[in-house]
Order: structure tokens, then sequence, then C-alpha cells
């Protein structure tokens, strides 16, 4: 699998996902089998502006291929938000955010907006792809809403200026992540363009993602929501895309475990206090699921303090299965 030169050592790709994707959990995710990880999108505005929180968020990945994500709706704004992204992260593509739908986002004119300004989105991809030496990506949508899916145009616009692949949600704005997405028009990018389709949308596991790529013909699935507290779904795509046999969940022990060392890369990536605050949500994610889990995750909401994590960690290895 290749996206422009950059050889790309499997089929799965880690969703950036803002407030998820950050250094230690991309980490954990392409060890165990994502083979494509993608940071958190940053502001290619506040990058010009020597933001240092919004270098902190580009980390390069230490295994697998990492792209450094951002966004905006300015052609040279972004051509000079791409550079300073790969200068800060060394990662090996540059991924723009044409899919974010969120209301602080979009009301700026960012994130899926663009899809209602589809020559600016192609002005876009060419200035930054003019400005950098690594194949530029574009995750997006399949369009506004329902009535404005345009996301076939879409596609053929950012290749013709330079996109080396595409991702696709396979929702429109409106939807944001409810209902069901639509394979079907990503399967329409996939026979409209020459360059990879990377799929997104309703890929729960093995099954699904094999599902996936026979319905879109896509090149790439890619995996959000399904992968937290579950990096190891990773492993099991690949082995169903190997024809392999699927590997088993690890034991909970083990799963606590992963846990915790992504919690102390996350220490060591950004000071206790904040990776122990971001732990709540993640640790509780690790235990979705487990039965008679609920003290602990109670326990887990008012964490603090690495040794917090450590007596929580132990406790649920000791009472729980």
């Amino acid at each position: 699998m290749r996206i422009g030169n950059v050889e790309i050592g499997g089929n799965t790709v880690l969703a950036p996902m803002a407030g998820v994707t950050d250094y230690a959990y991309r980490a954990v995710c392409a060890e165990l089998g994502a083979a494509l990880t993608v940071t958190e999108m940053v502001s290619s505005r506040a990058l010009v502006y020597q933001d240092k929180k919004s270098v902190g968020l580009l980390k390069k990945t230490p295994s697998g291929i990492c792209a450094a994500q951002i966004f905006g709706n300015d052609p040279e704004v972004m051509a000079q938000g791409a550079k300073l992204a790969l200068a800060h992260s060394g990662c090996e593509l540059l991924d723009i955010n044409m899919g974010c739908p969120m209301p602080k986002i979009v009301n700026n004119g960012d994130g899926s907006a663009l899809m209602k300004d589809v020559e600016l989105a192609g002005r876009i991809v060419r200035a930054v792809a003019d400005a950098v030496d690594v194949p530029v990506t574009v995750k997006t949508r399949l369009g506004w809403d329902r009535g404005s899916i345009n996301v076939v145009q879409m596609a053929k616009v950012l290749q013709d200026n330079g996109a080396a692949a595409i991702a696709v949600h396979g929702r429109t704005k409106s939807m944001l992540y409810s209902g069901r997405a639509d394979w079907d028009t990503i399967r329409e990018v996939k026979q409209a363009v020459s360059i990879p389709v990377i799929a997104n949308g309703d890929v729960f596991d093995a099954p699904e993602a094999l599902a996936c790529l026979a319905r879109t013909g896509a090149d790439m699935v890619m995996v959000g929501r399904s992968a937290f507290g579950n990096p190891w779904v990773f492993a099991r795509i690949k082995a169903a895309l190997a024809g392999e046999p699927i590997p088993e969940i690890p034991p909970l022990s083990h799963r606590v475990d992963t846990a915790v060392r992504q919690f102390e890369l996350a220490k060591e990536d950004k000071g206790e206090h904040i990776a122990c605050l971001e732990a709540r949500k993640h640790f509780a994610w690790y235990l979705r699921g487990v039965p008679h889990s609920n003290y602990y995750k109670e326990k887990i909401s008012f964490i603090s303090n690495m040794e917090e994590i450590y007596k929580i960690a132990d406790g649920i290895k000791r009472d729980l299965r």
C-alpha cells in the first residue's frame, strides 16, 4: 500500500480525533497494528502565530506512518501551516481536515464547511501540495447534508489539485455521528478517482472492516470511536484482511497494563497533571463491557496522579475478570 511515495505497512488507519488521538494513544495503536495514524487536528493559523500548545499536538508516532493534520480555510495560511507542521513533527504525510462537523470549526468556515465551496477546497490543496515535499491527503465527509452530497465531485477536484489520497467518512456534516454510514457513496468515490481511498464509518471490528472494504472497494479502512479503549481492534482487522485467524481480545489484566503504559507515555509527553486528567476518559473506555466495573469507573473519574492510577489498576486486576 502506497500513498504517493510513502509505503504504508498495512491497510488500517486510526482516525484523527480531537482530544483523543494524542501521542500516547497513537503510539499504543501503532504498536498494536494501526499502519497509519494521524495527529489531532491543528489550526494552521495557530501554527503561523507560533502557538506552543498547537505545536505540542504534532508529536510524531514512533512506529508506523504518521500524518500531521491541519485545518483552516485560507490557502496561503494553510501552506505556511503545513510547512510548519512538518517541520515540528517530521511526519511522513500532511493531512487536511475537511470533514470536522463541530460548530466551533464549521462556523469559522473550516472543516466540513469547505464542502460547501469545492473550488476553495481545491485551491487549498493545491497551495499545500505545492508548499510541501510529502504527500498531501484529505479527510472529508459525504457533503453538508443529504440534499447536497458532493463528495464525488470534490474528490475529483482534490485529486486534480494534488491530493495523494482521500479519506471519506460515510456521513454528512448534518448527521454528525448518527445514523448509518453510506458505504455505497464511498464506492462511487473510489470509482471516480485513481488515488487511494480510505473508507471511514461504522467499522466496529474485523467483520465490518472486511464488509466495508468489499462494499466500497477502498484501499484502506479507518477506525475511529470503536478503537476507544480497544487498540487491539487493529490487529484483529489486520489478521482478517490477511486471511489469518483473528486474535482474541487479551485478558483484562493485559488490557489494564496497556492502559497504564499509555498513561505513562502521556505523562512523559505532557506532564502528570494533564495526563491524569485525560486518563479519566481513556481508562473508563478500557473498562467498557467489563462486568461489575462501576466501582472502579467511579474511582477513575477522580484520578489526579499516577499513584492513583497504579492503585486502581492493581485493584481491577485483583477484583475483576
